[in-house]
């Protein structure tokens, strides 16, 4: 059963069953309005802005180099926005705790490779029996065990492995481009420094209006014509062996172990208890009707769960939650007009928001890794993360943290007795 979220780590969750129940029943709407704060809807409006700007590109990025046309690439935004966006508000009201559920976007460039000698209706039945293994392997309840065997300062260096391009982003964004970054790093700072202010106006939520000011002062906003609501595709998928050999697998591992694995260390880490095995088994079950407009496989997101629980008071946490879910309803129903009005701004507007964001759950990431036990692994998984090397198509986090595991097995057996953990 898993702790509720009043409590401040006064009870430790104890897990009987396979599939976690909610510790308390779903909040009704008057609860959830009293939740409700400007800080939540700040962080919930930002890990959207987030999601629906740099991870739209990487989708853009892959199915036009695919060949992949505007229709199918509107279909698939509207797929990972739109039925996800479902699944997080939902999610996040029942079990009260930010749960966004989002896509695998080192998914995502696996897929973008192999478009270049697979057909799309290939990949979409590729699509359909990553679903199907994801659901399989939830339904055996492993997937909680498993990450709970994991030393937690390995997964969280590999996190910070994987969020350090936001920093990076936010050092090169502020050298590249000064007119846009600069206000918003002023305005950030200047909130962060004064509480009160802060809270009336979250640091970030203010970064962003700055920065949207700074932006529209350079007459550097480019918004392109499109259309505005969305218009799904059904598509059929083609089963084949090629197809499913290639891309199942490096599927299946960054949803379950790089993409879940960094959202559960994330949640964790704020003092959540995410249901892991419940997720595993949502991932596979939005799967497969994603599958079905084109859209890549679900998963429970990292740096998007990152940004909400940065939001406000771990109690109220959900409510951001519910509002990026909420929000990337719209964004679905109305993917090519939002996507249009993201890409049209510049890019250092995204980067510097993201980087902003991220800082805190960066230093977060680093703490853990690096304070306590399992340092040398650690180490490791954090250098081959950040490598960006992809054996076997499969992305580096998963290898760092396979490394990272290794090297303290071999090198740091004492920090897994009991007493070290």
């Amino acid at each position: 059963m898993t702790s509720t979220l009043d409590d401040a780590d006064t009870e430790k969750p104890v897990h009987r069953e396979r599939f976690e129940r909610p510790a308390s029943p779903a909040t009704g709407p008057r609860r959830v309005l009293r939740d409700l704060s400007g800080a939540s809807v700040a962080g919930g409006a930002v890990g959207l802005v987030f999601s629906a700007s740099g991870p739209i590109a990487v989708i853009l990025s892959a199915g036009t180099h695919g060949g992949l046309s505007s229709a199918q690439l509107a279909s698939w935004v509207f797929g990972v926005f739109f039925l996800n966006g479902i699944l997080t508000a939902i999610a996040s009201w029942v079990y009260r705790q930010p749960l966004a559920f989002f896509w695998t976007i080192p998914g995502t460039v696996v897929v973008g490779a192999s478009l270049n000698h697979l057909s799309w209706p290939e990949v979409l039945g590729a699509f359909v029996v990553t679903a199907l293994l994801i659901l399989a392997i939830g339904l055996t309840g492993w997937v909680r065990t498993i990450m709970a065997a994991l030393p937690m300062p390995i997964v969280m260096a590999m996190v910070a492995g994987v969020f350090l391009r936001f920093g990076l982003d936010l050092v090169t964004a502020t050298g590249s481009d000064i007119g846009v970054a600069v206000p918003m790093i002023a305005v950030f700072a200047l909130l962060s420094a004064f509480p009160r202010a802060g809270r009336i106006v979250p640091p970030i939520l203010g970064a962003l209006a700055a920065g949207a000011l700074a932006v529209a002062a350079s007459g550097r906003f480019a918004l392109d014509s499109a259309g505005w609501l969305a218009q799904p595709m059904l598509q059929t998928p083609e089963f084949s062996w090629r197809a499913i050999t290639e891309l199942v697998v490096p599927l299946a591992i960054t949803v379950l172990v790089v993409q879940n694995g960094q959202g559960t260390a994330v949640l964790k880490q704020a003092g959540h208890e995410p249901p892991t095995n419940v997720a595993a088994v949502l991932c596979g079950l939005w799967s497969l009707p994603a599958a079905a407009v084109g859209a890549v496989s679900t998963c429970l997101t990292g740096p998007t769960n990152a940004l909400l629980v940065a939001s406000t008071a771990r109690s109220r946490q959900y409510t951001a939650g519910i509002v990026c879910g909420i929000g990337a309803i719209v964004v679905g129903l109305f993917a090519p007009a939002f996507v249009s009005f993201m890409l049209a701004t510049p890019p250092a507007f995204i980067a510097v928001l993201g980087g902003l964001a991220m800082l805190r759950a960066l230093q977060g990431a680093f703490v853990t890794a690096f304070s306590t036990n399992f340092t040398l692994g650690a180490l490791l998984a954090f250098l081959v993360t950040v490598s960006g090397v992809n054996p076997l198509n499969i992305n580096s986090a998963f290898w760092g943290l396979l490394a990272g595991v290794l090297v303290a097995l071999v090198l740091e057996r004492q920090d897994f007795t009991p007493h070290n953990r």
